[in-house]
């Protein structure tokens, strides 16, 4: 369906709430980074989100799940504060997918965006699902890499703790001067967990970042005052090669 079509109609289906602080706010999070599209809404205080594992059909579910929450809520597009989307690492494709689409409807809005890791997005997973308060995220990279970052806990958001970054598995290990107990969230464990150095108490390698624990990354986000205009919406992909040609030898 038409951009232009999504910012003005409304769906009939049914929804499912539950409650959330900062009701003053309507914020829509939207990721297609991996394997998984999902969408999420917070309005009045409540969340509502979708949530497909639907490979090589982020282009075509997007913006229709994106209406159908509208609809659900009762609300227009132009209810939206800001708009938050996972801006990678992830698939090339789909975290181009998710620009556009970002960019599209902040700049049709004039409403500004909140870029959110989907490494971070993966470690929020695993605290609102698993209880983890220290998490390995890795994501599968292809190219026998893994897209890699560790995150703990803080006052109900996870954190990052040194940098985030594409390596082989076998390099891919806690950051310096850390401790604890490690959860694995991610494909990078599904495929890769007997080669990654570190080792943790547990893991999920099927997870995949969801749109509810985004939105959750964008409110703290959006709290500190970090929304940047639409025109900065851009992704980060960690592998140089992929996000910029290399110039020719001179």
């Amino acid at each position: 369906m038409a951009l232009e079509k999504m910012l003005s109609s409304r769906s009939n289906a049914g929804s499912f709430f539950f409650s959330c602080p900062n009701a003053m706010t309507t914020l829509l999070a939207l990721d297609t980074a991996t394997e998984a599209c999902s969408v999420a809404l917070m309005h009045d205080g409540r969340v509502l989100s979708h949530y497909e594992v639907a490979p090589r059909m982020h282009a075509q579910r997007l913006l229709p799940m994106i209406q159908q929450l509208l609809g659900e809520a009762g609300i227009a597009a132009s209810a939206l504060d800001a708009i938050a989307f996972g801006r990678g690492p992830g698939a090339f494709t789909g975290v181009r997918i998710a620009i556009g689409v970002v960019q599209g409807l902040a700049f049709a809005l004039d409403r500004p965006v909140l870029p959110v890791s989907n490494l971070a997005v993966l470690a929020q997973r695993a605290l609102r699902e698993q209880g983890a308060t220290q998490v390995a995220a890795a994501i599968d990279a292809r190219m026998d890499e893994v897209y890699w970052g560790c995150y703990r806990a803080e006052a109900g958001e996870m954190r990052l703790l040194g940098q985030e970054a594409v390596l082989p598995p076998e390099q891919a290990e806690a950051p310096r001067g850390s401790d604890g107990e490690w959860f694995g969230a991610g494909t990078g464990w599904g495929t890769f967990a007997a080669r990654i150095a570190l080792t943790p108490v547990s893991m999920d390698g099927s997870m995949l970042p969801h749109a509810e624990d985004l939105l959750t990354l964008a409110r703290f986000a959006w709290a500190r005052g970090e929304a940047l205009p639409a025109d900065q919406a851009q992704p980060v992909y960690l592998r140089d090669q992929v996000a910029t040609p290399k110039a020719p030898p001179a």
